[in-house]
């Protein structure tokens, strides 16, 4: 059931099958909208890159966390395709998929800083153990991808 109250949603998220328990969430309907992000950003990372090899769970749990987006009077973010509730296009288009480049560039400068900064030591036989080195390693390459990017790395063939 949803709250007509327009600060909350109500709504039983997780109906109980047979011997599992139900969760009850109330959320305010801005809640509801940041879960709406955290549950598409969530499943976007665990199955962008499985192709046909999805999990099929997460994408059961997101239809569902989806299709209670019209009943909160927020149904500009979902909509059905073959009968599952999906993220709109709308929704996509809104801003999601750059929070996610993000954080992908983050990630991607921090492994690459990490594995430059282990290829150097490994290089000089340095001590591994020695995390002052390695973390003073790690930042200066960090330094260097916030002031140039990619711009001054070369491959030597």
């Amino acid at each position: 059931m949803i709250a007509r109250d327009a600060r909350y949603c109500k709504r039983n998220f997780m109906s109980a099958r047979e011997g599992e328990m139900s969760v009850n969430i109330e959320l305010t309907k801005k809640e509801y909208r940041r879960l709406l992000d955290m549950v598409f950003i969530g499943n976007q990372i665990l199955n962008s890159t499985r192709g046909d090899d999805r999990i099929t769970d997460y994408d059961e749990l997101e239809s569902k966390i989806f299709s209670y987006a019209a009943e909160v009077g927020m149904g500009v973010v979902a909509e059905t395709q073959d009968g599952v509730v999906v993220p709109s296009e709308r929704f996509e288009d809104g801003g999601i998929y750059e929070a996610i480049a993000d954080y992908e560039d983050a990630v991607f400068f921090e492994i690459l800083a990490e594995e430059l900064a282990r290829r150097d030591m490994e290089r000089e036989l340095a001590d591994f153990d020695d995390t002052d080195e390695l973390t003073s390693r790690i930042d200066e390459y960090i330094e260097e991808f916030e002031e140039n990017g990619t711009d001054r790395i070369y491959v030597e063939r």
